[in-house]
């Protein structure tokens, strides 16, 4: 229940009242396959193939497998941990309402500030893929070449008529185009190992000519592969039955993507042995290995399915950060007519619009400053990378401690949680460095820079809500409030289920 949905006399006595707003999201409309394609769609298994398994094979080489096991694995430990909430609490607000209920509201409000800049980078770095990969399409087909800001315009403002048009209307989009993309590259890998007669290649099995540090370097790009599991926590409001399918969905997206990764890093380095192009320095491995076994048309195939799989992930992105900002104004934290639900759609209209504009509006300004679509992609995963890292250190501390609070604290919470923290220490270490370290060196330009924007961006958050603070005191027990009456709504679920 939100804040705006309370009785009459609960609001009068809410210390921190946000004013009716129009109509609620549309509830309980969203299938357990629906509520997936939301994780998978931001994970965007098809494009690590595609884009980043070279960057992984020049760090981990034959372990390229390995680093993708053990970066699922510990992932599967994140997830445990956010699915303390998931499976007894269910809120628009995604992991933002998890940290406010397990560490605190000012905790909480500082780790939805970095969720929605996470969601909103993952946008825009896919939405610039989208626009290389479309441009490409168009090139080979008929010759042409559009300007990249007409891509931009082109992929954001589709996402956003859909995103603002109907939660299920997105749900399908991503849907089928996800099993577009992953089954054409599915496909691709198994006709790979059948070239090579289905053969167990003894040089990754035995871990030939790699490292434990390469490996683990290896996990670190990995890590940034998952980020997004949890969106489909984001549709708390839309999901049937949320507290069963949205765990499921946080879960086995990362299993389901998890395996495919493991799959194909094993074919694909497979499928490069003996070849005259490197792994680690090719651009289009996918295509590169299709065009070898002279199955041209199905690399154009595979192509497509990229450049699906890279809008589904902005229309992704567009919704989870709409959903935030959506549950943050009706907490009172943002201007009122973001916490607005449009009156037929039952869609978070405003906050959809606002979260499609700025997916929009930096990639544009960086192409026009003259930052290539290709070099900004790389960035702007960078940077979504920073935030995803806070909210998943604070969502993996937050757990045991709001277990603690409702009495439901075990030896197993904690050790889900010690665990979770030991495996993120991983992307930290090799985000920010360590001075002397070998392994994890201190990152430099331009990383360097990317982390201060990113640190200037959270300062920005603190300072504001040290401002509210002074000029509205009630504001943070307010959102706690807010919080509290969702987790009051969904704590007899799980028994009435059973």
């Amino acid at each position: 229940m939100t804040l705006q949905d309370e009785p009459a006399h609960a609001r009068e006595t809410s210390p921190a009242h946000v004013p009716h707003i129009s109509a609620g999201l549309r509830t309980s409309c969203l299938s357990y396959p629906e509520v997936l394609a939301q994780s998978v769609a931001v994970i965007a298994p098809s494009t690590v193939p595609a884009a980043i398994l070279g960057l992984i094979f020049a760090t981990a080489g034959n372990g390229a497998w390995l680093s993708f096991l053990l970066g699922m694995c510990g992932m599967v430990l994140v997830s445990l941990n956010v699915n303390q909430f998931t499976t007894r609490s269910a809120s628009p607000g995604s992991l933002f309402s998890y940290i406010v209920q397990g560490v605190g509201p000012t905790s909480g409000i500082l780790g939805g500030w970095a969720l929605v800049f996470a969601y909103t980078l993952t946008g825009m770095s896919t939405l610039c893929g989208f626009a290389i990969v479309s441009d490409v399409l168009l090139q080979q087909a008929t010759g042409l070449k559009l300007p990249v800001l007409v891509w931009f315009a082109i992929g954001a403002g589709l996402a956003c008529w859909i995103a603002m048009r109907n939660i299920q209307l997105s749900a399908k989009t991503m849907l089928v185009m996800e099993l577009v993309a992953l089954c054409s590259i599915v496909i691709l890998g198994f006709a790979i190992w059948g070239r090579h007669g289905f053969e167990v290649d003894m040089a990754q099995v035995t871990l030939e000519n790699t490292s434990p540090g390469g490996i683990l370097v290896g996990v670190l790009l990995v890590v940034f592969g998952f980020s997004g599991f949890e969106s489909s926590a984001s549709l708390g409001a839309e999901a049937k039955d949320p507290l069963k399918s949205i765990p499921r969905s946080v879960m086995h997206s990362v299993l389901f993507s998890g395996v495919v990764f493991i799959f194909m890093a094993y074919v694909v380095v497979l499928g490069f042995k003996g070849s005259s192009e490197s792994l680690a320095t090719s651009e289009a491995p996918l295509n590169y290995l299709a065009s070898s076994m002279g199955w041209g048309p199905v690399g154009t195939v595979i192509t497509v399915g990229v450049l699906l799989s890279f809008f589904a992930c902005t229309l992704a992105s567009i919704n989870s950060t709409a959903r935030i900002i959506f549950s943050m104004a009706r907490g009172g934290l943002f201007f009122e007519a973001l916490g607005e639900a449009h009156q037929t759609n039952r869609t978070p209209h405003v906050a959809v619009i606002l979260a499609a504009a700025i997916t929009f509006a930096a990639p544009a300004v960086v192409e026009l400053a003259g930052v290539s679509a290709f070099v900004a992609q790389g960035h702007f995963g960078t940077l979504c990378s920073f935030g995803f890292i806070v909210v998943y250190v604070l969502i993996t501390i937050a757990a045991p401690m709001y277990l603690h609070s409702i009495g439901k604290l075990t030896a197993r919470a904690v050790a889900y949680s010690v665990a979770g923290l030991g495996f993120l220490a991983l992307p930290v270490l090799g985000t920010f460095g360590l001075p002397g370290s070998e392994t994890f060196p201190p990152i430099g330009f331009p990383e360097s820079l990317l982390a201060a924007i990113f640190i200037g961006y959270m300062a920005v958050g603190v300072a504001w809500l040290l401002a509210e603070r002074i000029r509205r005191p009630e504001l943070i027990t307010g959102v706690k409030g807010a919080i509290d009456d969702i987790e009051r709504e969904f704590a007899a679920a799980p028994k009435r289920a059973a």
